[in-house]
């Protein structure tokens, strides 16, 4: 247990500022890293549900939520503003329920994925509301939001999208039979293990942002 949560951690430590890089820098790199990922998921999808009559939904679906990935960077006056918004809650909401459902513990949320739990839920929407509003108040942004209980409420949307992401992807890998999509990052599994709530939460923040849904 502990020599997993070692290898989650510096992958982490390794990993989040490489993507907060690409994500910044834009341009080429941005988009070969974005394919990239997609062809690693797909790849992931297909090996999981693989002869299932549900496979090629899967594959539509990544499609269209890396497609939109794309968008939210490219589409918006904020640039980079926007996905490391929505990146920054489905990774808090990831963490907080990692952290306070290991030490909390508390009844189980689903039979679905059996290591959930409402404190674990409940940290997620802590977590995610913390960062953004230390992420609102940083200097490097060109846009500048207040945190205010709209915000608030966009952010526990988000997050609760980001959960249920993680939760159907869960039953899908319990319809296979696994426990990982996969082992390309110590510690985490699979690609799809750690971007399922934001395959889900990227394409309906996507809808949020066509709404103008900050003002």
């Amino acid at each position: 247990m502990k020599n997993e949560i070692f290898k989650r951690l510096i992958s982490s430590v390794l990993l989040i500022p490489i993507v907060i890089f690409i994500i910044v820098k834009g341009s080429i790199l941005f988009n070969i890293f974005i394919l990239l990922c997609f062809f690693i998921s797909a790849y992931e999808w297909h090996a999981m549900s693989k002869k299932k009559n549900y496979s090629i939904f899967g594959l539509i679906f990544l499609i269209i939520s890396f497609y939109l990935v794309y968008k939210i960077r490219n589409d918006f006056n904020g640039e980079y503003f926007y996905l490391l918004f929505v990146i920054l809650i489905c990774v808090a909401t990831d963490i907080g329920g990692y952290i306070f459902g290991n030490i909390l513990k508390g009844p189980k949320l689903t039979s679905i994925s059996p290591k959930k739990t409402y404190s674990g839920m409940l940290g997620g929407y802590i977590l995610s509301i913390l960062c953004v509003y230390f992420y609102l108040n940083i200097s490097f942004n060109e846009i500048q939001i207040d945190m205010t209980n709209h915000i608030i409420f966009i952010v526990i949307i988000i997050s609760t999208v980001s959960q249920l992401g993680d939760l159907l992807i869960s039953y899908f890998k319990r319809l296979s039979k696994i426990k990982d999509t996969g082992r390309i990052i110590p510690g985490h599994g699979g690609l799809l293990d750690r971007i399922d709530g934001m395959i889900f939460a990227l394409p309906f923040s996507y809808i949020l942002f066509i709404l103008n849904i900050f003002n």
